[in-house]
């Protein structure tokens, strides 16, 4: 009997099932499928577009050179992918920021909405399920591949506010996933803290207490269901003689404790959500992730990097600004070495059984809202694939010919066996899935 069922079954019987806490990441649930070799992916978002000058390789194949925003990716050559030609044609209402964080994923038009942006129509929230959304369905369908979780989305520096612009994960159309930019939180939604253990505690004497009470009571056809649910309680209160941690495959990491959640803490933010991102995947937790860096239109000012300016109005400089063009290639080439860093927190994990480490069987997908900032291009979209287990060719830059990204999102759902013949708007699948392999 699952947890919703739980509820539902205690609603039922007249008792007070909304009192019951969140459950804490119990040992059994933990464990995950961890005896297979699971493919997992990562959406990994930046804000604001890059410097195609210095971002793009200027051969394709296997001889590419990297230029400086990816340089920090070299010790993962030959197992990146660079994208170049994929674009975002989705249009319709709202304007460029808007339709290129919420319909990255989506890959389909905006609803109507009262959202203004910029001096285009107003919109909605996006009107399909995102890949990242339609993946995690796909597994958690089947026994062999389902988790406790399905996916997490995380946030670093995401503010507290909803529209299109901080939005890029959607379980359906109009139902926006809204990411977790709090480590602590997180930490205790994937591991419990003692509070809910406290609690759930509590709980429990009194659902103990009512099943007594209502035994006598239950029609014999409900006393399965009964007995189920007796079995539960007692399954949780063994859980809870031993810390919630206990038998993990990995450990939980230590998060240093007091980090502001603002602009300046985003360095220290962003190692802590790595750090859970990679725990919850190598438990078992679950298969599927976004990693969300700020928002559309994202004004992180980076003065760890000796940079005031906020990292929007920096992308609508000219290009002849090479003051702010070095200051952007700066901000670009730090939130690369984010990524390696995710990449190396990976690798350092052996998967069960000897095949390979975590990576070799994670893909990560790094987005962005637009191509280019300054002219708010959602042409030649930074795409780039990082890591293993789809069965794409790595070690290699690759030319296309301004193809939509509906096709590349095609192309990593057949990689998990999902194939479904569209994705988003259907008149951008014309051809099919790109082939990356």
């Amino acid at each position: 009997m699952n947890t919703s069922s739980r509820r539902h079954f205690l609603r039922q019987l007249g008792l007070s099932a909304a009192a019951l806490p969140f459950l804490p990441a119990l040992p059994s649930l933990a464990q995950g499928n961890a005896g297979t070799k699971p493919q997992r992916i990562i959406f990994m978002f930046t804000p604001n577009g890059t410097i195609p000058p210095e971002f793009w390789p200027d051969q394709t194949g296997p001889d590419f050179q990297l230029k400086r925003i990816l340089a920090p990716l070299e010790p993962f050559k030959n197992r990146l992918m660079t994208l170049k030609g994929v674009c975002n044609k989705i249009r319709g209402d709202g304007d460029g920021h808007m339709r290129g964080m919420s319909c990255l994923l989506t890959a389909d038009e905006l609803l109507p909405g009262n959202i203004q942006g910029g001096s285009d129509k107003p919109a909605g929230w996006a009107s399909h399920i995102s890949i990242d959304q339609e993946i995690k369905n796909f597994l958690q369908a089947r026994p062999e591949t389902a988790t406790r979780f399905g996916s997490i989305e995380l946030g670093v520096a995401v503010p507290n506010r909803a529209d299109p612009w901080t939005r890029e994960s959607y379980a359906g159309p109009n139902q926006p996933v809204t990411p977790n930019s709090d480590p602590y939180s997180l930490f205790d939604k994937l591991y419990g803290s003692m509070k809910d253990r406290e609690n759930l505690g509590s709980v429990l004497d009194e659902v103990r207490d009512d099943l007594k009470t209502i035994a006598a009571k239950v029609d014999p056809r409900e006393r399965e269901l009964l007995d189920q649910h007796a079995t539960f309680v007692r399954d949780m209160e063994r859980d809870l003689q031993s810390p919630a941690t206990e038998n993990l495959i990995f450990p939980p990491p230590a998060l240093e404790q007091g980090v502001a959640l603002d602009n300046d803490g985003i360095p220290k933010i962003c190692k802590m959500q790595t750090d859970l991102l990679v725990s919850a995947f190598a438990n078992g937790m679950a298969r599927v992730a976004s990693l969300q860096f700020t928002r559309s239109v994202g004004q992180a000012r980076m003065r760890w990097l000796g940079i005031n300016d906020d990292h929007h109005h920096l992308s609508h400089e000219p290009d002849d600004n090479a003051e702010a063009q070095e200051k952007l290639v700066k901000i670009n080439t730090w939130l690369c070495e984010q990524l390696a860093d995710l990449a190396r927190k990976l690798d350092a994990i052996p998967e069960p059984g000897g095949s390979g480490s975590m990576l070799d069987h994670t893909t990560i997908v790094w987005t962005n809202e637009l191509g280019k900032g300054n002219s708010h291009t959602l042409d030649n979209i930074p795409f780039v694939l990082l890591g293993g287990g789809l069965g794409f060719k790595t070690g290699q830059a690759m030319q296309f010919d301004n193809v939509p990204h509906n096709r590349l999102w095609l192309s990593v759902a057949h990689a998990f066996g999902h194939h479904i013949p569209l994705f988003g708007k259907p008149e951008f699948c014309e051809g099919g899935a790109l082939a990356l392999g």
